[in-house]
């Protein structure tokens, strides 16, 4: 589906993913990293929405692989010339490129004192935004794709884009006139909005459709269906309730990003201003993958979602779930090393793989039920560190769970749990009718610092029933720091409802 025009001084080719050509066009495959360019440009067909999404990246052909500069910008206007966006190449100077895949990472770390530059993203979600760091630009081949900031488009309006010549060496630059494109309406249906990284669809982004559904209510029941692809970002979901993201299929439906707490600091926050350049960000948005705060019944089906920072050293949250509320994450794959997986609230968890090796489960939930799933330790480590805030509290629960390891793990290397140290918070976890693979420590439980209680009973502490080793056999030698619940004890935490209320 594309739109074709003649401009000035160039050929401009504008696709869902717009590809400006020069003397040249620039080829592809039809992957994630290489949006879908086609064989014969000269015979375009009019989509029925005609426009391009208002988060589509633009893609610059040229007849060789560029080479950036260290000054200039790359700026968009409106058609009333008002400025909506600008990347000045002079940032460039606080990242490195990571090799492998392009992607622009700090090199200081971002805290909350940190300037606001353009190599920084504020995402909107609510009336709050994420401050995180983003890779404006990247180099492909032989084409630059410039990935503009977060909501700075608006539907059904008309922009153009410059760019100073110093911005690629030896490129002439491009001026008013020569680039112009109409973003495409509102989608029609206000509760199910359609993502596709081609722009065959509403969006090209998740967060595109994240930021609009909160402006569709609070409480209004939205489902967002995901194509199959890899979407490289940092969701921030706030203040939506009732919010489904649903991809296509599980293994080819990837939300991943490399972060990391050297690359940007905590655990995560938004602020309620979006700073200007130069401006103290004032709270870090993080360094997890999925930031969602104050959000009620949020669903992930179908995806797969991965921090691809790269090393085993650091804390690299997927997801940081910042409730109170209830999350249910279903048919998933979590992948990352530590702190994988944060909480806090009602979860359900279920049918899904999470894989790590350091407290890669951990947090501050009322209940956290992980059933039907598959634990994978990545290295050797500890699954879950809790901090659970009552004594009362279920906190994490692993019902009917596989116990597992990757390939080249040693044996005896993971431990069950382990105890942040902290006497104002509880030890909270249970395994109910768990497989654990050899993996598992013959201990069980590590015990330094001891865990809150250091004596477990039937509703708090460290407890286990019904555990079995490879052979299906029972696993009954556990230190004593965790406790083997009877039959009757194991009923409060053997069920969905039994473990959440809901």
């Amino acid at each position: 589906m594309l739109i074709f025009a003649i401009m000035k001084r160039f050929q401009i080719l504008l696709l869902p993913i717009i590809l400006l050509a020069f003397s040249c066009s620039s080829g592809g495959s039809d992957s994630p990293d290489n949006p879908e360019v086609p064989d014969d440009p000269q015979t375009p067909v009019v989509p029925e929405n005609p426009g391009q999404c208002i988060d589509a990246p633009i893609i610059i052909g040229l007849e060789a692989s560029p080479v950036l500069g260290s000054s200039g910008s790359i700026r968009v206007y409106d058609s009333s010339d008002k400025l909506v966006d600008e990347i000045n190449l002079a940032d460039l100077s606080g990242v490195t490129i990571r090799e492998d895949d392009g992607q622009m990472i700090p090199s200081a770390q971002i805290t909350n004192a940190t300037l606001f530059t353009s190599t920084m993203d504020a995402i909107k979600s609510g009336n709050r935004w994420r401050i995180i760091h983003y890779t404006p630009l990247r180099i492909k081949e032989k084409a630059l794709e410039i990935k503009l900031h977060n909501s700075v488009l608006d539907f059904d309006k008309e922009y153009y884009l410059t760019m100073d010549k110093d911005v690629i060496k030896g490129h002439p630059g491009i001026s008013k006139g020569d680039f112009t494109f109409k973003t495409k309406t509102k989608p029609a249906s206000s509760s199910e909005l359609k993502v596709n990284y081609k722009g065959t669809a509403d969006f090209c982004t998740i967060q595109g459709a994240i930021s609009y559904a909160g402006t569709l209510g609070k409480d209004a029941a939205v489902v967002i269906t995901i194509a199959s692809g890899i979407y490289n970002e940092t969701p921030f979901i706030r203040d939506k309730n009732n919010l489904t993201l649903r991809g296509e299929d599980k293994p080819s439906c990837i939300i991943s990003y490399a972060n990391n707490e050297s690359y940007e600091t905590g655990s995560g926050g938004s602020t309620t201003a979006k700073p200007t350049i130069g401006a103290k960000i004032n709270a870090s948005g993080g360094r997890g993958v999925i930031l969602v705060e104050s959000c009620d019944n949020l669903v992930l089906e179908n995806l797969t979602l991965r921090n691809t920072f790269g090393s085993e050293k650091g804390q690299a949250e997927v997801i940081y779930f910042n409730s109170g509320y209830k999350m249910t994450i279903g048919n998933c794959a979590l992948h990352s090393l530590q702190d994988t997986f944060l909480c806090k609230g009602s979860v359900w968890v279920h049918n899904s793989l999470i894989e790590g090796h350091c407290d890669f489960i951990w947090g501050y939930p009322k209940a956290c039920l992980f059933e039907d799933c598959e634990i994978r330790a990545a290295a050797a480590g500890y699954i879950v560190q809790a901090r659970v805030q009552n004594a009362s509290d279920k906190g994490f629960v692993f019902l009917n769970c596989r116990l597992t390891a990757k390939s080249g793990v040693k044996d005896g290397s993971m431990y069950l749990a382990r105890s942040a140290g902290q006497s104002e918070v509880y030890d909270n976890v249970t395994f109910i009718n768990c497989y654990m693979s050899p993996v598992i420590a013959s201990a069980g439980w590590y015990t330094n610092p001891s865990p809150n209680p250091a004596s477990p009973t039937a509703t708090s502490g460290w407890k286990e029933y019904g555990s079995k080793d490879a052979s299906g056999a029972a696993l009954t030698g556990h230190n004593s720091k965790g406790k083997y619940l009877t039959a009757d004890e194991a009923k409060a935490f053997s069920s969905k409802e039994s473990v959440l209320g809901w």
